[in-house]
């Protein structure tokens, strides 16, 4: 009886704990999906008005921003910085495809950054900002679409984790 008891226990603890993550996942898509699009306007920032060149620009603007979108751009820039003669592309790609996972982020804000990716130093500045700057439109309209996504699921996941657990709890007695 009581190793039920503790069983149970622990089921319920375990389906709480994962609707709680879930929930977390849901609120930290909004916030990491801005840090990111702050991320982007500090490098160019650097890139258009500093004319600072790309590696350098990248290593500045990862060591002023928040995780895990200083993360990507210091990876980014470690990447380009092998000079194993890849493109500013390959590199980004490589690097927004090895960190993406640590994130709570999804495809839609990938594609965007590596849309972005694709036209970074392979253009005047002009270009680049316009570039830049359509990444940030971009970024925000996905940030709009993640904060409703969190306003439908962030509360349901959290009472999800401990009903479903609290069923298995039932069907185990």
């Amino acid at each position: 009886m009581l190793v039920k008891l503790i069983g149970a226990a622990l089921v319920l603890f375990a389906g709480t704990l994962i609707g709680f993550l879930q929930a977390a996942r849901y609120a930290d898509r909004p916030k990491q999906i801005r840090q990111l699009s702050s991320s982007l306007q500090r490098l160019e920032t650097e890139i258009v008005y500093g004319r600072t060149p790309l590696p350098d620009a990248l290593r500045t603007t990862a060591a002023s921003a928040e995780q895990p979108a200083g993360r990507l751009l210091q990876s980014a820039a470690d990447e380009l910085s092998l000079g194993d003669g890849r493109t500013f592309r390959e590199c980004w790609e490589a690097a927004m495809r090895s960190g993406w996972p640590s994130t709570s982020m999804r495809a839609p804000e990938l594609n965007v950054t590596l849309r972005l990716g694709s036209t970074l130093g392979i253009s005047d500045k002009d270009d680049q900002l316009k570039h830049l700057r359509l990444a940030a439109v971009q970024l925000k309209a996905e940030e709009d679409a993640a904060k409703d996504e969190q306003s439908k699921y962030e509360k349901m996941s959290r009472s999800l984790g401990l009903l479903l657990a609290a069923l298995v709890v039932i069907l185990m007695v």
